[in-house]
């Protein structure tokens, strides 16, 4: 009986079957998974010492064979921590083929989304201007441009867009949006410019290589076609003096991708509307909408972001397409798009193909880093604005021109990093103090030791330059003791005051441009160095100060923003020609 039981129960005897089988290369050999030699040191002492008949009598116990209570529940207890092991084993296993399988379609999958991202070059061209410097947390804002291009380049956007004879046109930037979150990442704001805005186009350089003269009497969404996105980034950058980190751009058949992969946005127009042809004014988009509130997705999205006749005007478009962009950030916010893996896929998919991006963007990882700098911003914090314009003297019934005095204050408002909007903390809480400017290891050489030379570029805000400007500088720079101080005869418009000296003269330079700007008043952030590294100290004298010896930065607050520059609507009025009864 008990040299059966030995035989029929004992663990022991299990363990080759498993290793065998290759369930588990821990089961055999050391008996640690089983406790069958799982004694402690001082037990098997004591067991070696004990009588043979006691040892045998233990052999049997210990071996689950013992016919005695004491044998049979250690056996069960061995046999149950065996199951148990066996399972956490099984389940270890699945697991790991689970995860390696998971991770090898993951990464080919990862691969996939790569390659569909298209890129560019980040600029163009030279605009000289330099990111925003860290506030006392650390960060800076982040500035992305956002980029409608016309293309008619493939046969899908030909049948979205119609217009086959412009298939061998460069596409224009039609839709021109500036993306501003905050440093802190808590409000952000989206700032239009129409298309056919005339503003000066700087010198740029495509992709293959051609080069395109400055030019400063062509609308804004002609940029595009003077070498590609990064020029319409350069664009904005001499435009505003904000550093633009990206730009994404879509084009027709991408819009609607888009608006089908969120499954509609919400708009709304006041009355009826139906953007059509009419005798006085051919084409138009074709939106067809009843009053209210429509999700518009495919085509009809399309359709929404185009029309512009129904709406009135271009700004008014402006206005309708923010109204998109906040239906759309409001739609992906209620779709938890940000943590919900099927919807992030989705959208990765989709948005991998339709968009076309600067190359600081082009992984899947950079992107999806990029969106989670929004997933925070709410609503009541995410400002739409579109800058007020006039029309363009030489051609007042096409073209516009930025109304310098409002455009001024929105573009100090985004440098600053002032929130376009008035719902920010209301708790009281002060502002962390900024730190202070690290002072250069290298003391400034004396004052009248270096040449600085002063350029007059208060004509960089769009307004005639103030004549004299650098003449009377360079005297209050002599007589603060900068003997060597001149004017340049030489223009150099620029928005912001800057104090630039060469790279390559390093701490000295960058001491000497120092003393120069703390002389005349200017921020420390006002001295940088120089993009050419020809030249020594240079002071440009910006559209920011066009009067007094001291500079005293212009003060903007939160939320007060120019006449006419906040456009965020609940519905869209339609012009009386292009209603609709919704019945015909």
């Amino acid at each position: 009986m008990g040299q059966n039981s030995v035989r029929g129960e004992g663990t022991r005897r299990r363990v080759p079957r498993a290793r065998e089988l290759g369930w588990d290369d821990d089961l055999h050999g050391a008996g640690e998974a089983t406790g069958a030699e799982d004694d402690a040191p001082e037990e098997k002492a004591a067991q070696a010492d004990a009588p043979a008949s006691t040892r045998a009598s233990r052999r049997r116990g210990n071996a689950g064979g013992g016919t005695g209570a004491g044998g049979r529940a250690a056996a069960r207890k061995r046999a149950k921590k065996t199951g148990k092991r066996k399972v956490l084993r099984w389940v270890a296993i699945t697991l790991s083929l689970l995860i390696l399988g998971t991770a090898g379609a993951g990464y080919l999958y990862y691969e996939h989304l790569n390659g569909n991202i298209r890129s560019g070059g980040r600029a163009g061209g030279e605009s000289g201007v330099k990111k925003a410097p860290p506030n006392a947390l650390g960060d800076t804002p982040l500035n992305i441009l956002l980029i409608g291009s016309d293309s008619r380049q493939d046969e899908k956007n030909i049948a979205l867009g119609g217009g086959r004879n412009d298939k061998d046109r460069k596409p224009l930037a039609d839709v021109q949006m500036l993306l501003h979150v905050s440093a802190d990442r808590e409000n952000a704001s989206i700032i239009s410019i129409p298309r056919d805005t005339v503003v000066p186009i700087p010198e740029c350089k495509g992709e293959d290589g051609t080069s395109y003269p400055a030019t400063t009497n062509r609308p804004i969404n002609e940029s595009l076609q003077r070498g590609g996105p990064g020029c319409t980034l350069t664009t904005w950058e001499s435009l505003t003096g904000v550093y633009v980190d990206h730009w994404l751009m879509v084009d027709f058949a991408g819009v609607v991708a888009m608006a089908d992969e969120v499954g509609g946005v919400p708009v709304c127009v006041r009355t009826g509307v139906h953007d059509k042809s009419t005798p006085t004014v051919k084409g138009g988009s074709g939106l067809k909408l009843r009053a209210g509130t429509t999700e518009v997705k495919g085509e009809q999205a399309l359709q929404w972001l185009r029309t512009r006749h129904a709406f009135g005007s271009d700004q008014n478009r402006a206005k309708a397409q923010h109204m998109y962009m906040n239906g759309m950030m409001k739609k992906l916010q209620g779709q938890n798009a940000w943590t919900d893996t099927g919807r992030l896929t989705g959208l990765a998919e989709t948005a991998t193909k339709a968009l076309q991006v600067s190359d600081g963007l082009k992984t899947v990882k950079k992107l999806f880093d990029l969106s989670m700098q929004l997933k925070n911003v709410k609503l009541d914090r995410l400002t739409t604005a579109t800058v007020p314009t006039d029309p363009y003297p030489p051609n007042p019934k096409a073209w516009l021109q930025l109304r310098s005095s409002a455009a001024d204050k929105m573009w100090a408002m985004l440098r600053d990093d002032v929130a376009f909007d008035k719902n920010g903390d209301k708790s009281g809480a002060k502002t962390p103090k900024p730190k202070p400017s690290a002072k250069p290891k290298t003391p400034a050489e004396a004052p009248g030791s270096f040449v600085v030379t002063v350029v007059n570029g208060t004509d960089g805000g769009g307004e005639p330059a103030v004549e004299g400007r650098a003449r009377d500088l360079a005297e209050i720079l002599k007589g603060k003791g900068f003997t060597q101080a001149d004017a340049s005869k030489e223009g150099g418009g620029r928005k912001d005051t800057v104090v630039t000296y060469p790279k390559a003269d390093g701490d000295q330079g960058k001491a000497n441009a120092l003393s120069v700007a703390k002389a005349l008043g200017l921020p420390d952030s006002a001295a940088r160095a120089a993009a050419d590294d020809t030249g020594g100290i240079t002071l440009v004298v910006g559209a920011d100060w066009r009067e007094g010896g001291t500079y005293k930065k212009p003060t903007t607050v939160a939320g007060d923003l120019p006449e006419g520059a906040d456009d965020k609507a609940t519905c869209m009025d339609i012009y009386s020609v292009y209603k609709w009864d919704g019945k015909s």
